[in-house]
């Protein structure tokens, strides 16, 4: 079976489109690309930005990746941070006057049809040499977002060390309802090409239509936000028919945001498959993952890295025990992006164990239980965690989103944000989260949604909640 690569607007063979990015690759450097030239990406999911962004591995670029929805203020403050000399973007994407030279992923296909490659095959060796080959955003889910910057072959080893543990296959057809300019869609993009095996570029904020690919290209592995999955569920709850178009589905794969244990009991009901969760981040790379064999929270390590748990004093704890989660891990970051433009080196004491911020623990079998942010606030003498408050009540079937509001008086208010499609009233809430919780952990207001606001990596958006919280904490008790 030759692998393909399924998109919207055509399907092309994996030789053809390799042939493409070839043709693709000539043009960029008739513009100007070279060696380590610093060279941003900003275009939405399509076969285009797979081509460009092989052809730009190929010619051995500095890629700038930023999303296609970042407003153009920002995006203009990211060039001139990076020292970006040429923006490779869609269309209708604007950029501002006195920004970098300009090129449409459209002009480059179009360049693309009159070129004759003298090259066969591509290859990225003078990419994965360069020490800024990438360039990556963090979400800024706890913060402003910082440039990640990372070598071209640390990326690729972390991908073939991610693909093993999982288990892709040369006759996988993967579908990453996902966008590729973060850390999780792109590994799915370049894992499809590592693999060699079928890739569908599907409209992931069109999930209807996303399902339907699925059936007509015979998707074998979903990759998406659990946020995806839980609306994917509900289309399905509305048109049973979609749910054939995932018969041939054999793993549904999850990141990017924490799981709830009751999705994970839906699909297992209704396809008889898990979804299986993993964890990661864009400094770290791909740390751990659940597979077929293993379907336990996290997973384990992923071959070469290893976890482990501290306390506060950096003392390593036993299984069970709950810390920070720490990772040894080869394919650590190079740093972050200065002002400058320069990198600024991992510091070294972080460099043998990475701090990831995030709280968890591991199991008699190193399986990897992620439960948040290790974000610690004060209430009425009480040190609280938010995202474990959440870990609780989801376990308890409740979806919330716990946001602290600064008070005088106790340390801080939470308001807690529940998601529930039937809107139900607050105060019917109160009496599970209460039975879940301890007194010190109570709510002191309670606001239901339909829906939590999501940002552009398909998290929980937690800007928006602070500043819903802020509005809301004054009053009394729901």
């Amino acid at each position: 079976m030759t692998a393909k690569l399924f998109a919207a607007e055509a399907v092309q063979t994996l030789p053809d489109f390799e042939r493409n990015a070839l043709a693709i690759a000539d043009a960029l450097r008739e513009r100007g690309v070279s060696d380590g030239t610093r060279v941003m990406l900003k275009a939405g999911n399509s076969a285009g930005y797979v081509g460009a962004l092989l052809a730009l591995m190929h010619v051995g670029a500095s890629i700038v990746m930023v999303d296609h929805q970042e407003r153009a203020e920002a995006t203009q403050r990211i060039c001139d941070q990076a020292g970006v000399k040429i923006s490779v973007v869609d269309d209708d994407t604007p950029v501002l006057e006195g920004g970098p030279v300009r090129v449409t992923i459209y002009e480059l296909l179009v360049a693309a049809l009159e070129q004759s490659p003298a090259e066969q095959r591509l290859s990225f060796d003078t990419w994965c040499a360069l020490p800024d080959g990438l360039i990556m955003w963090s979400s800024g889910s706890t913060g402003e977002p910082k440039g990640v910057v990372k070598t071209g072959a640390k990326f690729l080893k972390n991908l073939e060390r991610n693909a093993r543990q999982v288990g892709h296959r040369p006759d996988d057809v993967l579908l990453p309802l996902l966008p590729f300019s973060h850390q999780y869609g792109l590994s799915m993009v370049l894992i499809a090409w590592l693999v060699k095996c079928s890739l569908v570029i599907a409209p992931y904020r069109r999930l209807d239509r996303a399902m339907t690919m699925a059936g007509a290209c015979g998707a074998t592995v979903v990759d998406a936000t659990p946020a995806s999955y839980r609306s994917m569920l509900n289309m399905i709850g509305r048109k049973p028919a979609l749910a054939d178009q995932l018969s041939g589905v054999r793993m549904f794969c999850s990141g990017a945001a924490p799981l709830d244990p009751g999705l994970v009991g839906d699909y297992v009901n209704r396809f008889g498959l898990p979804l299986l969760d993993s964890y990661g981040s864009t400094e770290a790379g791909n740390v751990s993952f659940a597979t077929e064999g293993n379907a336990v929270a996290c997973g384990r390590a992923v071959e070469g890295l290893e976890l482990r748990i501290v306390d506060d004093e950096g003392t390593v704890l036993p299984s069970g025990e709950v810390g920070e989660i720490q990772v040894h891990s080869p394919d650590l970051m190079e740093g972050y992006l200065g002002d400058d433009g320069t990198v600024t080196p991992v510091d070294a004491n972080k460099v043998d164990w990475y701090p990831t911020g995030d709280f968890g623990y591991l199991d008699s079998g190193e399986n990897l239980f992620v439960l948040g942010r290790k974000s610690a606030v004060h209430r009425n003498g009480h040190t609280l965690y938010p995202e474990i408050i959440e870990h609780k009540l989801a376990a308890g079937g409740c979806l919330t989103k716990v946001v602290p509001v600064p008070d005088q008086q106790r340390g801080c208010q939470l308001v807690f944000f529940v998601e529930d499609e039937q809107r139900r009233e607050p105060r019917f809430w109160r009496e599970p989260i209460a039975s879940l919780l301890p007194a010190f952990e109570h709510p002191n207001r309670i606001h239901v949604v339909e829906r939590f606001p999501l940002n552009r990596n398909g998290k929980p958006d937690k800007r928006e909640l602070e500043r819903l919280a802020l509005d809301l904490a004054p009053g009394a008790k729901a």
